[in-house]
């Protein structure tokens, strides 16, 4: 059973949330916040598998609830994937970095939302198609990859990180350097090991912060 925390300011939203995701048989919602503080909270108390999380909320936002989630040890088994109204880019590097398992638009389609939940409770990183195309328009020129604090991974696992930070499945990872789905997997899960990510979307933010992708100039 995948438990899930709603932390939303607007009590419309996380009762559509929580109908949403009540009337799945592998799903329950666990405990709900109105603002930042009150999540972090309900984490610490409940310790859900994920943690949907509106990026504006009062006092404390989920940028910052992020943050808190992400650096208590007691917390390691929660995801928490940032919702929001607008696909906006400044939130979406400093959300990841903050620790986020991945990033929704609100209005994604109901079996989207389900299958994201899914997702990042499996750990896999989660990031909207629409946010993905922003973020590496945005942050992406021409990937390049660069050695320096990299030289442990082979260049396979350089290969799979540049294909992780482009936004790829494993299955897509798989397509395109023609090789299965399972060793395409183990590539990225060597390279996570090796460079101390938690999960894919941190894998994201060091291939950006490291060089492995070359950000626009």
């Amino acid at each position: 059973m995948i438990r899930v925390l709603l932390a939303d300011d607007q009590p419309l939203i996380r009762s559509g949330f929580r109908a949403l995701l009540q009337a799945e048989d592998d799903i329950t919602v666990v405990a709900e916040a109105a603002d930042g503080a009150a999540c972090v909270e309900q984490a610490r108390t409940h310790l859900p598998d994920i943690a949907l999380v509106d990026v504006q909320m009062p006092e404390v936002d989920g940028i910052e609830a992020t943050r808190r989630i992400a650096a208590d040890p007691a917390l390691t088994g929660v995801h928490v994937v940032i919702l929001t109204n607008y696909g906006l880019d400044e939130y979406v590097f400093e959300a990841l970095r903050a620790g986020a398992a991945g990033f929704l638009v609100k209005d994604v389609q109901p079996e989207d939302f389900l299958h994201s939940v899914r997702v990042a409770a499996r750990g896999d990183a989660l990031l909207a198609p629409s946010i993905t195309r922003r973020l590496i328009d945005r942050y992406v020129n021409q990937p390049q990859l660069n050695p320096h604090g990299l030289r442990d991974l082979t260049t396979r696992e350089q290969e799979a990180v540049l294909l992780v930070a482009q936004g790829l499945s494993n299955d897509e990872i798989a397509a395109r350097m023609v090789i299965s789905p399972l060793t395409a997997k183990t590539h990225v899960n060597r390279a996570m090991t090796k460079l101390h990510a938690r999960d894919r979307a941190q894998l994201v933010v060091i291939a950006y912060e490291s060089g492995l992708v070359t950000p626009r100039r």
